[in-house]
């Protein structure tokens, strides 16, 4: 692997976003968009944190080979933050999301709680760079008990965030990476390639509007480029169109 250095991070700010689940990631990490919404302020020095459970490694053999195979038990990750938002939002996400508004405006606390499910994105940035964790589905509740330790700095809600296997995909959550840029080109082949070189693929069809074909005729039978997705597409001419040229 080569020295990076634009890969590098460190963390000058950030913010968390929550959107109705199946929510694309924004094109812009930047400004995202509605119904993108930011949860509040939080923590500036309890920042982020991803714990994981399972993942245990089970050795597997055969007579002949004692130490054939190893298999992995499921793992799943929990994403954490802290709340420091007290309002009725910040107390649905840290209570659950069936916290019932009382007749005063207070927020009751259920006695079996639900979890909020959404979309959540985590941006953070570092001068030009921008990184991002984007989970298209999640359950966000509680991390841990409440405890407000001193009178001189702002008090929290731990907040929990688990990812969510979303629809037909095989993962939970994404996130972009640092040092790289987006294509611009790609170039017919059996695969082709994306330019310029190292450059990030596209993730699906329809990302690959801004990308210019090479050549700009028809591409030849079997001729296509592979997305960031797996799946294929090539040029027909006018118009970038799924799987390999006929």
């Amino acid at each position: 692997m080569a020295l990076n250095d634009n890969a590098t991070l460190v963390i000058g700010s950030g913010n968390y976003l929550t959107a109705p689940v199946g929510t694309d990631i924004p094109t812009d990490l930047l400004v995202p968009v509605s119904p993108w919404e930011t949860v509040g302020h939080t923590s500036l020095e309890e920042i982020f944190a991803i714990a994981s459970e399972g993942g245990e490694a089970t050795v597997i053999g055969s007579l002949q080979n004692k130490s054939l195979r190893t298999k992995y038990s499921t793992r799943t990750e929990t994403m954490s933050f802290t709340l420091q938002q007290f309002d009725v939002k910040g107390l649905k996400l840290y209570y659950g999301a069936n916290a019932p508004i009382l007749a005063d405006g207070s927020v009751g606390v259920p006695a079996d709680p639900v979890p909020t499910s959404a979309a959540f994105l985590a941006v953070f940035l570092d001068g030009e760079n921008v990184f991002g964790f984007y989970a298209p589905k999640a359950e966000i509740y509680r991390s841990d008990d409440l405890s407000f330790g001193d009178t001189e700095s702002l008090a929290g809600l731990p907040i929990g965030v688990k990812p969510m296997t979303y629809g037909a995909n095989s993962w939970t959550y994404a996130i972009t990476p640092l040092g790289t840029v987006a294509a611009t080109g790609a170039t017919a082949g059996t695969p082709g390639i994306f330019v310029p070189a190292g450059s990030t693929a596209p993730y699906d069809l329809v990302d690959l509007d801004l990308v210019t074909a090479d050549p700009k005729t028809a591409w030849a039978t079997g001729q296509h480029v592979v997305l960031g997705d797996g799946s294929t597409a090539h040029w027909s001419g006018t118009a970038w169109v799924a799987g390999s040229a006929a």
